[in-house]
């Protein structure tokens, strides 16, 4: 499977591909961004290795309804969850190596230690509340 992409059309759809105890893994750019454009082939070759994960392109300022007060500093910033916990959110290199490493060492800790660390700070504390991709688009829903 390749990346999902996130419209205004497919919000209902989206939200169902991303319940349950799924992983997703969201890379937050702009249409504008070169750097973002040169990065998604490599974030779809990605997601092709990984089918049973949910890659999910979306663009901030056509989707700013559900990410517009998302603290994106630079392109790409990526967001990565486990069912509603948020394991990561910032800006990585656009390389898919990295992304690849980082998805892996999520992907190793049991669903209870990715909780402790999701607790383990105010800012990871504060993703819990912020950047819950699959929390926004259901109150975007109505869900």
């Amino acid at each position: 499977m390749s990346s999902l992409t996130l419209q205004h059309d497919n919000r209902a759809e989206l939200l169902g591909a991303l319940s349950g105890d799924v992983w997703i893994v969201a890379c937050l750019c702009a249409a504008w961004c070169d750097v973002c454009r040169q990065f998604r082939p490599a974030f779809d070759a990605l997601a092709a290795r990984h089918p049973d994960h949910r890659f999910v392109w979306v663009d901030i300022e056509d989707e700013a309804e559900i990410v517009g007060d998302f603290d994106v500093e630079d392109f790409p910033t990526m967001l990565i969850q486990r069912g509603d916990t948020v394991v990561f959110f910032g800006t990585l290199l656009p390389d898919a190596g990295q992304l690849q490493r980082l998805l892996q060492a999520q992907l190793s800790m049991s669903a209870s230690e990715l909780q402790a660390q999701a607790a383990s700070t105010d800012q990871r504390r504060s993703w819990q509340r912020d950047y819950n991709l699959r929390a926004r688009l259901a109150d975007a829903v109505g869900a």
